[in-house]
């Protein structure tokens, strides 16, 4: 295959799954074996392109599989895809992430329906992680509401309409900023070179602009960055989403959309507006430190476990903010590395939340305990992913909170050491969580509790491989990582960015 085509393969294969899934819905189960197939055949994808892209590492060119078709000149439409070392791992982490979904959090209520709106919010999902034009990339940022709007209202709790609405609304109404400010930016590149109008990544980024400018473009874009990470405090539609979205949802959006905020903050707010930075970098920088610390205290006070997982999230999210801004190469690699790791972290909770809530019929903390009794091995499976988010020596949330921190420590000295209390929290709300569910003597249902499964089981194999694996031995990531981060901090680095 031409390398031109690999990263189109990845929009259409879910795409056509999507559709295929929809067509065979009157055979009972076939729509669900699409789904898993053609996500199957995504994975598989992706880990090629990882390969394949590594060869390209040791030439420094940090973008690679570039394709590029102008559609309307006029309107300065494209299809303009490519990824470097940031967006690599985020695009396999896709691919990953609705696999284990589909395998481990099945919902059988109309079934074709639902694995083909997942399909197509992976398809969207990867056009935003590939996509190389700054329109384009809003395009698909954008329309990921559509599929999010239809698993939760559909498919979610008892306030799935309320949280469906407030998701949409929230999401959609930041993002007109972001629509404002790239359409601002295009036109003022158009003026300055007198040629025709593009919103390609590497043109806008050669946009000449006022000190004032970049800082109106910088918070056009962060706010709707922000709002879909989410940082404090555009973080209020999260917590009734993930808690009334089914268990394939909330990995979705904890794991997946929430990335795109951070890569959308790092890529397009940092790396397009450079001259805003010195000025704005302390007032995100706060915000996040505000997130991990307001994340860590709300989540020890959580009733239901979703919820719980929710301002853990949050805290987590304020960890990759404060990475992406602070300015060290060593933060920035941290920051992506964290985007990855949260989300097979993340995609591991939500999974044996779902096996308690299918055996339970209920999430309430109040509701479990005792369960390490009768379930031992899930009992297990969670202490491995809680350690990992704790931030454990040897699994894969350490190396990354770590790598932040440092990085930070080295050139935010104060906020470092605040956000530190930010790994003192997660080790006691997350640990208190586990006391709660899984310590204690079960009693009634608790009592009667059947573990984990052989299917289960296996779902969970990957994510505890990668935790361990990644923890062990990052540096082939980090590796792949680097370059991009590197020629990214190239660019914004008159704005006072450390080398």
């Amino acid at each position: 295959m031409h390398s031109s085509l690999w990263l189109s393969a990845l929009l259409v294969v879910p795409v056509l799954g999507a559709a295929l899934a929809a067509l065979v819905r009157k055979r009972e189960g076939w729509s669900y074996a699409v789904a898993v197939t053609a996500s199957s055949v995504e994975f598989v994808l992706t880990i090629i392109i990882a390969f394949l892209y590594n060869s390209h590492v040791a030439h420094a060119q940090t973008f690679d599989f570039a394709t590029r078709h102008v559609l309307s000149a006029p309107f300065g439409l494209a299809y303009d895809v490519a990824i470097d070392g940031i967006s690599l791992f985020l695009v396999v982490l896709t691919s990953f992430v609705v696999l284990v979904a589909l395998l481990g959090a099945r919902d059988r209520r109309r079934e074709p329906a639902f694995v083909s709106w997942l399909l197509l919010l992976t398809a969207l999902t990867m056009g935003s992680f590939i996509a190389h034009d700054v329109l384009e990339f809003f395009i698909f940022f954008e329309l990921t509401l559509v599929p999010s709007y239809f698993i939760i209202a559909q498919w979610g709790g008892a306030e799935r309409v309320k949280a469906a609405l407030k998701f949409f609304i929230y999401t959609f109404s930041a993002s007109a900023f972001l629509l404002i400010g790239i359409l601002y930016l295009g036109f003022s590149h158009q003026h300055q070179t007198q040629g025709a109008l593009t919103f390609a990544y590497g043109a806008l980024a050669q946009t000449q602009m006022t000190h004032s400018t970049a800082i109106w473009l910088f918070i056009a874009f962060a706010i709707a960055f922000a709002a879909k990470s989410p940082i404090w405090p555009l973080h209020t539609w999260s917590p009734i989403t993930y808690a009334e979205a089914p268990t394939a949802g909330s990995i979705e959006f904890s794991a997946l959309l929430a990335k795109l905020g951070s890569y959308g903050l790092l890529r397009f707010a940092v790396g397009l507006f450079p001259l805003a930075l010195p000025d704005m970098r302390p007032v995100v920088l706060t915000l996040a430190v505000i997130g991990i610390l307001y994340g860590s205290a709300v989540a020890c006070v959580s009733r239901d476990l979703k919820r719980f997982v929710a301002y853990s999230s949050l805290a987590q999210m304020g960890f990759i903010t404060l990475g992406v801004m602070t300015g060290s190469k060593i933060a920035m690699v941290g920051a992506v590395l964290l985007m990855f790791n949260h989300g097979v972290i993340t995609a591991g909770f939500f999974l044996i939340i779902g096996f308690i809530e299918q055996r339970r019929a209920s999430i309430q903390i109040r509701d479990l305990n005792g369960l390490q009794g009768p379930a031992p091995v899930m009992a297990g499976l969670f202490t491995v992913v809680m350690l990992a988010s704790i931030g454990l020596p040897g699994l894969s949330g350490f190396v990354s909170e770590y790598l932040i921190l440092i990085g930070t420590f080295a050139t935010h000295t104060w906020w470092s050491v605040v956000a530190t209390l930010g790994v003192v929290g997660a080790a006691l709300y997350l640990l208190w969580a586990y006391q709660r569910v899984f310590h204690g003597e079960a009693v009634g249902a608790n009592a009667t509790m059947a573990d984990v499964n052989s299917k289960e089981r296996w779902v969970l194999v990957p994510v505890v491989v990668l935790i361990v694996a990644l923890g062990v031995f990052p540096k082939p990531v980090l590796d792949r990582i680097s370059p991009s981060v590197q020629q990214l901090i190239e660019h914004v680095a008159p704005s006072g960015v450390s080398k």
